[in-house]
């Protein structure tokens, strides 16, 4: 199969690809623009963006740039460039809420799985929410598993080697379920990780390890990669105390954001609060190898959750116009 690295995002109602697979920095251009299926992408196909439940909530284009799957709040769409349909997988019944929640999609390694994440009970499917791996090719079912959560949205990440893909399901207040699945015929071999309060943030590019933040932002952790044993834990202290921050009462925490850089070099962010409710935001490198914190790094995002780390010593940020900025390495101090 083709091996280039795709990314995609969302931009004036196109799912615009871009190929990360050369060494190109900057503004990076679309290889790739596909058109949302008659009746996606807007709400309702009329064209008045009023979203009464089919606008375009997650997506993914195939490395060789001729496909592109998402999902709507009621169904997941498989399209050329053309918008032509190829498959649809509808999520029955059709939800008569359009908020609270986001219905995600994400393919394998190998492209030959697209993994949903359906968020059906808190679409008022009265069922429990759904993780359901589909043909790629046709949209076919493969194999789906009931979870006990009642989640907002999930994030998949797929392991670059073993085929399995991790999953984490948001479940507001109540906290945040990780899971690992693979196909193992035509069922899910899934195992639910023993917490309910980390939300994850990234897997390693050389799949040993991943990372979670706290739900109540007190720590960063680094697990070994597939039982989750605990490697490194950064709390709020470890940062302090923080350059140009003078306030003697501040608050921090650290946030939902950061990622692995590399594979031995992670991003943690921390983020305060001082007088007259300013805030600002900080990046951290941090030696994995060691555990090391290794000083504060500039993302160039304009805002705290405006940076996707790569694993490759680069990462994203977004322009203006909604296309992502290719960096490499920048650290502070």
């Amino acid at each position: 199969m083709d091996h280039r690295r795709i990314i995609t995002r969302l931009v004036d109602g196109r799912l615009c690809a871009y190929d990360l697979t050369d060494e190109r920095h900057g503004l990076l251009a679309p290889a790739a623009v596909f058109r949302p299926a008659p009746g996606d992408g807007d709400g309702d196909g009329d064209g008045d963006g009023d979203g009464d439940g089919d606008e375009v909530v997650e997506h993914a284009a195939f490395a060789d740039l001729k496909r592109a799957v998402y999902t709507t709040l009621n169904a997941a769409v498989c399209v050329t460039a053309e918008g032509t349909e190829l498959w649809r997988s509808p999520f029955e019944p059709r939800s008569a809420s359009v908020y609270g929640h986001r219905p995600g999609c994400a393919l394998s390694m190998d492209e030959r799985v697209v993994w949903l994440y359906r968020p059906d009970a808190m679409a008022g499917r009265d069922r429990p929410d759904q993780w359901v791996a589909l043909d790629a090719a046709t949209g076919d079912v493969l194999a789906q598993a009931d979870l006990a959560t009642v989640g907002h949205g999930g994030q998949q990440l797929a392991h670059p080697s073993d085929g399995h893909v991790l999953l984490d399901v948001g479940e507001g207040q109540d906290g945040v379920v990780i899971h690992r699945a693979a196909l193992s015929g035509n069922a899910l071999d899934l195992t639910r990780y023993p917490w309910n309060d980390r939300c994850l943030l990234g897997l390693s590019p050389d799949g040993t390890r991943f990372m979670t933040v706290d739900h109540g932002q007190e720590d960063a952790a680094f697990h070994a990669y597939p039982g989750g044993e605990v490697t490194l834990r950064l709390t709020v202290d470890d940062f302090l105390p923080v350059d140009g921050i003078e306030d003697e009462t501040p608050e921090f925490s650290i946030e939902w954001t950061g990622g692995f850089l590399t594979s031995d070099t992670a991003i943690v962010t921390l983020q305060g609060e001082i007088e007259d409710d300013e805030e600002w935001f900080r990046y951290y490198l941090v030696d994995l190898r060691s555990g090391r914190i290794d000083g504060e790094f500039e993302g160039h995002g304009e805002n705290v959750y405006d940076l996707q780390p790569l694993g490759d010593g680069t990462w994203l940020t977004t322009d203006p116009g909604g296309h992502p900025v290719r960096w490499r390495g920048s650290r502070v101090g």
